[in-house]
């Protein structure tokens, strides 16, 4: 199996492209920034430079490729216009131009973001999105939205991964989550998922039969509070935190029984404490 990846040389690709390479397959990657790429190429990836956002790019790139794992996306510090543009135009685009390759999977890489607060338990794929007016959330939701219509009307062989925050491996996500944790009621949650995790759900995705139009969220078994998220980067939290109230204490929160039930997804680092013990963090 021929496979092209998009996004390879961000945080989640970076690490999920040498896990593929391990298992033998063929792996192609597109990419703005071919010295980015090199430590990719020196682990046997086949480099292409080209932008999502050109659709003769996009043609050439999956030429003779059997399956797409779309983990490209524009996130923070980029504007609104630029944010849509890959995340969804160029997502669309990228589709249009599988489906005419013929490819048997595409794999897209989410956000457990995208569902927004107020549904007053863990949430479920099948509930529908109430994104944060972001330019991040709302073209991710509606990159999601265009996939699914392929799906259902010219056969898009689509399996959607909504993730978690993803941490670990050196990534400094962990450490960033401080924007937000500082400012949270000490006991707010927020649902992780370690990049070993990650990678070992894309790899099912890829291979499962039968789950074309399914959506996978995909998290770890314990989420950890804003009081844990400071202590694991050695901050104390503010003496006033203890009297912040909690609005919605399920944002964020999501139920993972149908990723066990149809991938066997099962997390090699349970909680954020297992990748700490075994220095993965």
């Amino acid at each position: 199996m021929t496979i092209l990846v998009t996004g390879a040389t961000g945080r989640v690709g970076s690490r999920f492209v040498p896990r593929l390479l391990q298992q033998d397959e063929s792996v192609r990657v597109l990419v703005r920034d071919p010295v980015r790429a090199e430590p990719l190429e020196r682990l046997g990836a086949e480099v292409v430079v080209g932008d999502l956002r050109e659709t003769g790019d996009l043609d050439g790139a999956l030429k003779g490729v059997d399956a797409v794992v779309h983990l490209g996306a524009a996130f923070r510090g980029v504007p609104d216009e630029e944010a849509v543009s890959v995340n969804h135009t160029a997502t669309v685009e990228l589709a249009e131009s599988a489906l005419r390759a013929n490819v048997t999977r595409f794999v897209y890489a989410g956000t457990t973001l995208v569902y927004g607060p107020g549904h007053g338990r863990p949430v479920r794929e099948e509930d529908d999105p109430v994104p944060p007016d972001l330019a991040y959330t709302t073209s991710k939701t509606a990159a999601e939205k265009a996939l699914l219509d392929l799906h259902r009307t010219e056969g898009l062989p689509l399996r959607i991964a909504r993730l978690a925050f993803v941490y670990g491996e050196g990534d400094a996500h962990l450490a960033e989550s401080l924007m937000w944790a500082r400012d949270w009621p000490p006991h707010k949650r927020l649902h992780m998922v370690h990049h070993a995790d990650v990678g070992q759900v894309l790899l099912r995705a890829l291979r499962a039969d039968g789950v074309d139009g399914e959506i996978f969220n995909v998290a770890d078994d314990a989420p950890v509070t804003a009081l844990e998220l400071l202590d694991l980067n050695g901050e104390p939290a503010a003496e006033e935190a203890a009297g912040r109230t909690l609005d919605d204490p399920w944002e964020g929160i999501v139920d993972t029984s149908k990723i066990r039930r149809l991938l066997g997804f099962r997390p090699v680092y349970p909680t954020v404490y297992t990748a700490k013990d075994a220095g993965a963090l």
